[in-house]
């Protein structure tokens, strides 16, 4: 399977809606070459490491194939979407979405290796960034979340650089799959039995299915999605 880099997109931490939340989802594309380092990008950055970055969540990827859903859902929103870079990626492309990307995927993307570590669980500067007050659930409700890569191998990036599978460890595992079972079948048993022992899963994501096992019950998001208060 080979896709194509439409853009390669770096952001610095800048004020994002009325109040001025510290964020750097506004990224814009680099031309030439781009190092990625363990930590991701060199250029990008993040405004709280707590829930952004990091290892895990390295490198950002969006498919520009949900463009056409978003504007028929939502055809109010802003010209965000005329251009890569709308949900704050470092990675944009076409052909590649959520139902064909599988956790744990190796990716050769320019000299850089990349293993597909999460999807991604939106927050609340969703909501800010689109000026949508529930923006971050529908992005959650509708499976068009993006998904996360960790570093295998440290090198460039650039736009046009193609992306190549090299490994699929989990094939029946896409990222559809996960989370599909993380915010629709929540609490099914088996599922999540098998997310708590996918290895090249992101750790934190492995053991959120444990608790609901271990549980019965599902963690709340509100907070997250910029619902409460």
């Amino acid at each position: 399977m080979r896709v194509t880099l439409q853009a390669v997109l770096i952001g610095r931490v800048a004020p994002l809606g009325e109040k001025g939340a510290a964020s750097a989802i506004a990224k814009t594309p680099v031309e030439g070459p781009v190092a990625v380092g363990p930590l991701g990008l060199a250029g990008d950055e993040q405004a709280d490491r707590r829930f952004h970055g990091g290892p895990e969540k390295a490198v950002h990827h969006y498919a520009l194939d949900h463009a056409t859903a978003w504007r028929s859902e939502l055809p109010g929103l802003p010209d965000l979407l005329e251009q890569p870079g709308a949900f704050g990626e470092n990675f944009s492309s076409h052909g590649l979405t959520e139902a064909c990307v599988c956790v744990g995927d190796l990716w050769r993307v320019g000299s850089t290796l990349l293993q597909v570590s999460q999807a991604r669980q939106p927050c609340f500067k969703l909501n800010l960034r689109f000026s949508v007050p529930d923006m971050a659930r529908r992005v959650q409700a509708s499976g068009r979340t993006g998904w996360y890569y960790r570093v295998i191998e440290t090198g460039v990036v650039a736009a046009g650089d193609a992306l190549d599978l090299v490994e699929r460890p989990h094939p029946d595992w896409p990222l559809s799959r996960l989370l599909h079972h993380f915010y629709v079948e929540r609490l099914d048993a088996s599922a999540l039995r098998e997310i708590a022992g996918l290895a090249t899963l992101t750790e934190s994501w492995r053991a959120l299915a444990a608790r609901r096992l271990a549980s019965g019950a599902v963690e709340d998001w509100r907070r997250r999605l910029g619902e409460e208060g």
